[in-house]
């Protein structure tokens, strides 16, 4: 039987799940690397999904604390959408993906992880990227580490794509 090892998962499966907002704090810019913060804009920024469905799933919240959509301002939500059409640039100039999710997931009955703080998803996809391996055994194939993949697409960010 052939293996394919996935190490990365079983840290989210058998570690603690942080008490605080994985979104929040996010105002530490010397921190960026660390907790895999790719782009700031002045009301929201970009990370990296650590736990991808595939390589370059990307994270955009507002700084601002907040599940309601109706919450955010008008400054806000142009900013998340200015955002998130960058973050579509990049992913496709770095990783040419055939086409893209593009998502919110509001509540934990709609599948939101972290339901406190409002965010979106933008997850990059390929013609044939889903395989069995999801279906039979909770464990995805992921072609590249996300150190690696931090490091391809952070010049991308900084130059604007």
């Amino acid at each position: 039987m052939e293996r394919l090892w996935a190490p990365w998962r079983m840290d989210y499966i058998i570690n603690d799940k942080p008490s605080d907002c994985i979104f929040c704090g996010a105002e530490t810019p010397e921190r960026d690397r660390e907790r895999l913060i790719l782009h700031r804009t002045p009301l929201s920024f970009v990370m990296m999904n650590r736990y991808p469905y595939t390589n370059g799933h990307l994270l955009i919240a507002p700084y601002r604390h907040t599940a309601d959509l109706n919450e955010l301002d008008e400054a806000e939500m142009l900013d998340l959408f200015a955002t998130l059409r960058l973050c579509r640039n990049v992913l496709q100039a770095t990783a040419s993906p055939g086409g893209f999710n593009i998502g919110i997931n509001l509540g934990r009955a709609a599948g939101a992880g972290v339901d406190e703080h409002l965010h979106l998803h933008i997850v990059p996809r390929w013609n044939g990227d889903t395989n069995f391996m999801s279906v039979l055994d909770d464990v995805r194939v992921m072609p590249e580490n996300l150190t690696a993949t931090y490091e391809r697409l952070r010049p991308a960010f900084m130059s604007g794509a």
